[in-house]
This record gives C-alpha cells, sequence and structure tokens, in this order.
C-alpha cells in the first residue's frame, strides 16, 4: 500500500521521521517538496489513524488506489459548492429572504448523509426560495462566492495536460454555467431555478442532479473518451459525491463531513485543490 503525504510548503522531516520509525521497511519517494510517498506499507495499516498522527503537521494524507495510474488520468469531475467555491449556494440565496438558518440545516442534513433522499432535500429547500428576487442570484455570485484556494491553479493545469474538465453540482445551472465562462471547464452539469417575472418560483425544472445523476455524468464522460472510470480524479465533500467518487483512479475529499474523510481516498484539510497534480 502506498501513502501520499500532502503540505502546502513543504512536508515536515520530524513527521517523515515519525512515520519512518513507526512503518519499518517503507520506501520513501520524494515526488515534490510539498509532496511525498510512502510505498510498501501493510494493507493493515489504519488511514483514519496516520491521518490524525499528520494532523498536528498541518499536513493531509492518503491512500493511494493500486490502480491509480498518473499517466492515465483524463477526466477531472468536481462538486461546486464547498469544493471548487467557498460557499453553499442554496443556503446564501436563503439568506436574502432571511431563511438561511432553515435551509442550512436541511443541506448539513443532506450532506452528512442524514436525509438519504438527495431530491427531497432539494425540493424542500428550493421550496423556501419562492418568491425571492432572481437579483439574489447575482448577489451571491459577485457578492460571496470566491474559488477555494488552488482551484484556478487546477483548472489550467488539468487543461494543460489534456484532461477533461467536468463540474457536477447538485447546485444551480446559474451559477456552473458562471463558472464554466469564467473558468473554461469543459461541462457543467447542475439543476436549473424556475423563475418566473423576475422571481424564483420555489421549484425546479427538469431532473434533478443528485449523487446518481453525477455518478452516470462521470461514466458517460469515460465512456465517450474510451476510459474506463480509473481514469477520472473524483472530488467533493458530501455524501451526495460519495457514487461518483466509487471506483474512479482517485477520490478526494475536500473539507468534507465525516462521511466522506472516511470513505475518500485522501482527505485534503489544508492543501489547495491543486495539491494532488503533484501525484502526476
Amino acid at each position: 500500500m502506498t501513502i501520499a503525504l500532502f503540505h502546502n510548503t513543504t512536508v515536515p522531516s520530524e513527521l517523515i521521521a515519525k512515520l519512518s520509525r513507526q512503518f519499518p521497511g517503507t520506501s520513501l519517494v520524494q515526488k515534490t517538496e510539498r509532496c511525498v510517498l510512502f510505498t510498501g506499507l501493510a494493507e493493515s495499516a489504519n488511514k483514519l489513524a496516520v491521518r490524525e498522527l499528520a494532523k498536528p503537521y498541518q499536513t493531509d494524507i492518503g491512500i493511494i488506489p493500486t490502480h491509480f495510474d498518473p499517466t492515465a488520468i483524463k477526466v477531472l469531475a468536481m462538486d461546486m459548492d464547498s469544493t471548487l467555491i467557498n460557499i453553499e449556494c442554496v443556503d446564501e440565496i436563503a439568506d436574502a429572504v432571511g431563511k438561511k438558518a432553515e435551509v442550512s440545516a436541511i443541506t448539513e442534513a443532506a450532506m452528512r448523509g442524514e436525509i438519504k433522499d438527495f431530491c427531497e432535500s432539494l425540493r424542500r429547500r428550493v421550496a423556501l426560495l419562492k418568491g425571492t428576487p432572481a437579483q439574489a442570484l447575482d448577489d451571491v455570485f459577485n457578492q460571496r462566492l470566491k474559488l477555494n484556494r488552488g482551484a484556478t491553479e487546477l483548472i489550467t493545469e488539468a487543461h494543460a495536460r489534456g484532461i477533461h474538465t467536468l463540474l457536477v453540482s447538485g447546485g444551480f445551472t446559474f451559477f456552473t454555467e458562471k463558472l464554466q465562462e469564467q473558468l473554461n471547464l469543459n461541462e457543467v452539469h447542475a439543476n436549473q431555478l424556475e423563475i418566473v417575472d423576475g422571481f424564483l418560483t420555489g421549484r425546479v425544472l427538469g431532473d434533478i442532479v443528485d449523487g446518481s445523476a453525477k455518478a452516470h455524468f462521470v461514466q458517460a464522460r469515460c465512456i465517450a473518451m474510451g476510459v474506463t472510470k480509473h481514469a477520472a480524479v473524483t472530488m467533493g465533500d458530501g455524501s451526495n459525491d460519495l457514487l461518483m467518487m466509487t471506483g474512479s483512479g482517485l477520490s478526494i475529499g475536500h473539507h468534507a463531513k465525516p462521511i466522506v474523510q472516511e470513505q475518500a481516498d485522501i482527505a485534503f484539510n489544508f492543501v489547495g485543490l491543486n495539491a494532488w497534480l503533484d501525484l502526476l
């Protein structure tokens, strides 16, 4: 088994020494100053325990799947809210009509996996937005939405390497389409809010992009490019992202909910979105 260590500047030598003592017989591979690999670990090594060991050093750790081939990556699939960007857009829209606390509570429960039916949770949240001026969407994008650290570098480098960038969101097309234009993303999928006479109706048009739909879009893109899902890197933060992460070449949780931290190959809590590129 191989573990990867990621740091914002330089992986601390003290942490490297500690891991070398804890896992004797392993081999050290220095990818970059910010990324170090330990190969030859026993499969029984506890991923979460190793992560806890690295936490005081502000270093992120992940298990690299045996099927991960850095030369074969062709697709980068990302969630939007709280992954590519810093906010949950639906919560911020709700803030415009004084319903953020109510909507956020549903969002958090859904992201933690406590509400199993994502479609129902989204409909409940959007219904609370009825009567919101459409201008609130522009205000959220222009005043509150920021790209998370490393996002621009990630997309730029992915494109330079010929990797297809795919944004798959349980959020809204208003934001994914603006981000597509801003970042030159290859492909975006999200939910469309119904707007009539300049106001949100509290309804979503068409099929809802839930976890199954996200997984479908990733698989469809891989098939279209003539590759398996092992050629995809997937990034997300909530339970709605787990299906698309399953079976991908590398799955990465970004400031993720506990259920995703546990199941993703890598959990980023300190480094930027582009840190995994050091593996290539």
